[in-house]
């Protein structure tokens, strides 16, 4: 039996009001010279700035005494040396600190540039991508730099006093408070879902922590300001104070990125390992691979089409490699969305509706995983569950990951858990060597219940796991038992064929006024002949090359077209026939040496094809479906299909074709005709198994409608009371 680690929880209640507070309180100093929305350009570098500085208070001396001896002595500094004795990744070489500087006020900004441009790279790197040299101008001229740099000395922030977990509750709140209208798909993870998730997947699979001096590598390739790569390493941690485990992370978002390497810096992680690159086009790690990883992608985000970050969608539909000037290389696939079709089908390159990337992330997720005990908790919104029809990006993708048997767990979760969106969330926990008794399974847990009210909101966040409701779900999962809140189903369970059903081609025949007239009301043969689509291109200024020569062929077509339908009008005579054959004679007769296709090389290749188009298209558009009428055969004796019935029925793999059919369509469809139109072979593919999580389905629970009795009574006592009302306003 597998290991289960115990649920772990923060080691204390973390308190973050007093210094949030401060923070606040400095803000709203700002205001004239910024607009609220535009606080954070300021705040969120200052507190950066401040935590650097507390952090090295101990060592500035000494590095600030090497620096002067090295410099006066011509020696180029090194910045190795002045790391180790700072004991961090950073450093400063100047005498100042926010405190020092507050003694020069008439040079306040100068020497304020001049701190920051004595920090080393890795700082520098961080304020430039916060932009924070344009606001020091601004600030001097509007009389608040001093101001605000006295308010940020008074701030503790020292590691001693502040360690990097209530840091990171600090970098949130902020971060929060100054992004209240982003969108949906751009929030903050509450801390207590990211170690409910952390604890899950440390629940079993993941006994390897516990070795001796164990490498343990922990990615995030959505990871924002860092939440969940730093709680994964402090709960590993935990486990295993002697392993040494490695934190890595890609972010797009500026401010993001630069406090993520801020907190990765104090923590003593190699700031590399943060990477500021688009994770749809570019794996920033392609030489690592993951034990963990842990993600919350952005909801909704475009991978294609004109909201899409530029040449997003050349690397995604083209699966491609970058190459050194972070171009798209087009040949060799990377293999990131790129899978087989079924077990022996085509490969082909699976994408989602270009206007919600969730499951790429997801995709990209696995193909960084260790594939011998990779394990991934990825959060996402109810989309990526049941999107997309049978063929779609979306359906293979889930096909895919059940064929392969790397969904462990689908998590519901409550609404309103998250700070700037109260949609519900789930998360998938993935994994590459599931315990035997998970193999060819998925467990779904509805969590959704679990939670207890806020004593005040956070934005959007109203609710929120409490360490109990963090137990029961690790529990449920590592538990693998079914019960009222735990439902475990093979892969099949999810997975369905989709089959066409027909019924026979059973039809009558008229030429008639009103099957004439019809022709022209439907538009059945838009084909030919289109006058809405005519009108619609016409107002088209200037009309592109490629609709300019679809409105020359309807325009070629169009008296042709008026000259087919004088012919049939002329020639109605409502004799209703019962079989094809005999009506097709009469009509392409009526039509004997007439071209409908002009565009023909020659005339004869013409009347050939309106030969055909009258039997397929114009004698069909004249019928209409008769149960009397005699069932069209095929050459093989087998009936013709009527197209025009076409239905479709999902069936679960699991299900035998022709019990469903028996059960579900026979009683009301007696003469149908199934056809399974899978074809994984050759160019035209065409992909008819398809797979969705229908979750809610699983715990839906019926609640009886309110008897009409109790309904008539509340009725009678609402309309006395109107009645009252109106007698006492004189109505």
């Amino acid at each position: 039996m597998t290991k289960k680690i115990e649920t772990l929880y923060e080691d204390k209640s973390i308190n973050i009001s007093q210094e949030v507070k401060i923070v606040l309180d400095i803000a709203n100093k700002l205001r004239g010279t910024y607009k609220a929305e535009d606080y954070q350009d300021v705040i969120i570098p200052m507190v950066i700035i401040r935590r650097f500085e507390c952090a090295l208070a101990e060592t500035k001396k000494a590095v600030y005494e090497r620096y002067k001896a090295d410099k006066e002595k011509g020696i180029e500094p090194i910045p190795k040396i002045y790391q180790k004795i700072a004991g961090f990744e950073f450093y400063n070489t100047s005498e100042f600190d926010l405190k020092k500087l507050e003694e020069s006020p008439d040079t306040i900004a100068k020497d304020f540039k001049f701190y920051l441009d004595s920090f080393s790279e890795n700082v520098k790197s961080i304020l430039n991508d916060l932009n924070f040299y344009e606001q020091i101008k601004k600030l001097d001229s509007a009389n608040k730099l001093l101001l605000i740099i006295k308010d940020f000395a008074k701030l503790d922030l020292s590691p001693e006093n502040v360690d990097p977990i209530r840091m990171g509750y600090i970098f949130e709140d902020i971060l929060r408070r100054y992004s209240e209208n982003v969108n949906a798909g751009d929030h903050y993870t509450p801390r207590e879902v990211i170690r409910c998730l952390v604890n899950v997947l440390l629940a079993e699979g993941s006994e390897d922590i516990y070795e001796p001096g164990k490498i343990i590598k922990v990615g995030d390739f959505a990871c924002g300001t860092g939440g969940m790569i730093s709680t994964t390493y402090d709960f590993i941690h935990r486990h295993n104070s002697s392993a040494k485990i490695y934190m890595y992370g890609q972010e797009i978002l500026d401010k993001s990125y630069a406090i993520c390497v801020a907190n990765m810096l104090i923590k003593g992680q190699d700031a590399r390992n943060i990477q500021q690159k688009n994770t749809l086009k570019y794996d920033a790690f392609p030489d690592e691979e993951f034990r963990f990883v842990i993600m919350n992608p952005p909801f909704g985000t475009p991978w294609s089409g004109e909201k899409a970050e530029a040449g997003t969608a050349d690397f995604v539909k083209n699966d491609a490699y970058s190459d050194d000037n972070g171009k798209p290389v087009k040949g060799k696939r990377m293999g990131r969305f790129t899978h087989k079709v079924g077990k022996d089908g085509p490969e082909v390159t699976m994408t989602p509706t270009s206007g919600d990337a969730q499951l790429l992330f997801m995709q990209h997720a696995l193909y960084k995983l260790n594939k011998q005990n990779g394990r991934a908790a990825i959060i996402v919104n109810g989309s990526p569950l049941f999107s997309g029809g049978t063929n779609s990006g979306e359906s293979q993708i889930r096909r895919w990951l059940l064929e392969n048997d790397l969904v462990e767990a689908i998590i519901g979760f409550p609404d309103q858990l998250f700070y700037n969106t109260g949609i519900s969330i789930y998360a998938f926990i993935l994994s590459y060597k599931k315990r035997p008794e998970r193999q060819g399974k998925v467990q779904f847990i509805n969590a959704t219940s679990f939670y207890q009210k806020m004593r005040k909101s956070m934005g959007n966040k109203r609710k929120e796991l409490s360490d109990s409701h963090i137990k029961k779900i690790t529990e449920l999962y590592a538990d693998f038992k079914e019960n009222e809140f735990s439902k475990i189903f093979p892969n099949e369970e999810f997975m369905y064929r989709e089959f066409s059903v027909y019924q026979p081609m059973q039809r009558n025949y008229q030429l008639s006024a009103e099957r004439v007239q019809n022709i022209i009301d439907s538009n059945v043969l838009s084909n030919y002949y289109d006058p809405d689509k005519v009108e619609e291109l016409q107002l088209l200024d200037p009309i592109p090359a490629k609709e300019k020569k679809i409105l020359d062929k309807y325009l070629l077509h169009q008296p042709l077209f008026e000259h087919l339908i004088k012919v049939l009008k002329d020639n109605v005579d409502g004799i209703l026939y019962k079989e094809p054959k005999v009506f097709e004679d009469k009509i392409v007769g009526l039509f004997e040496g007439f071209n409908l296709y002009p565009e023909e090389k020659d005339e004869k290749s013409g009347i050939t094809k309106t030969k055909k188009y009258l039997k397929e298209k114009v004698v069909f558009a004249l019928s209409e479906i008769d149960k009397k009428a005699v069932v069209q055969l095929k050459r093989d004796g087998k009936p013709e299909i009527d197209k025009s019935t076409k239905d479709v029925e999902l069936i679960p793999m699991n299900e035998v074709p022709e019990e469903y059919f028996e059960r579900e369509v026979k009683p009301f469809v007696p003469d149908y005709i199934p056809v399974f139109e899978e074809n994984l072979n050759g160019n035209n593919i065409s992909i008819k198994t398809g797979a969705e999580f229908p979750f809610t389905r699983y715990f839906y629970e019926y609640q009886a409608p309110e008897k009409s009795k109790v309904l008539l009574k509340e009725l009678k006592e609402v309309s006395s009371e109107l009645i009252d009302l109106m007698k006492r306003f004189e109505i």
